[in-house]
């Protein structure tokens, strides 16, 4: 057998396999049986999930939906928490600037002032 025969054997195969295996999942949804106990099992998996939570909060226990919603929440706030944060660094950078800014001009204004004072005194001696 050459390699292109073989691929197409193969080919063919794996269509028709997957055909078979289509046909055999649609005949066993379409099935009543089938469905009624796939329907049942849904809700015995929630009635079970239902007693598992009453059972946790009989035990003051925190169940997967409790840690759930709580995981939300600590979430929500980290990231509000986070906002806070760079609001008060972008405040903190401007305070820094205006301090700056104040600092340097109430200096200016004391050296204007020490050297008002330096000509006065230098007038009262003169006279």
């Amino acid at each position: 057998m050459t390699d292109e025969t073989a691929e197409g054997l193969k080919d063919r195969f794996t269509r028709g396999s997957e055909d078979a295996i289509g046909r055999l999942a649609q005949e066993l949804l379409e099935n009543p049986l089938v469905s009624s106990a796939i329907g049942r099992a849904f809700e015995a998996r929630e009635r079970a999930t239902q007693a598992q939570e009453v059972a946790m909060g009989a035990l003051n226990l925190p169940s997967a939906a409790d840690l759930e919603r709580l995981t939300r929440r600590v979430r929500s706030v980290a990231q509000r928490l986070e906002g806070i944060e760079d609001s008060v660094d972008r405040l903190d950078e401007r305070f820094a600037k205006n301090v700056q800014i104040s600092l340097d001009e109430r200096l200016v204004a004391i050296d204007e002032r020490l050297a008002a004072i330096e000509q006065a005194l230098a007038a009262t001696k003169g006279l």
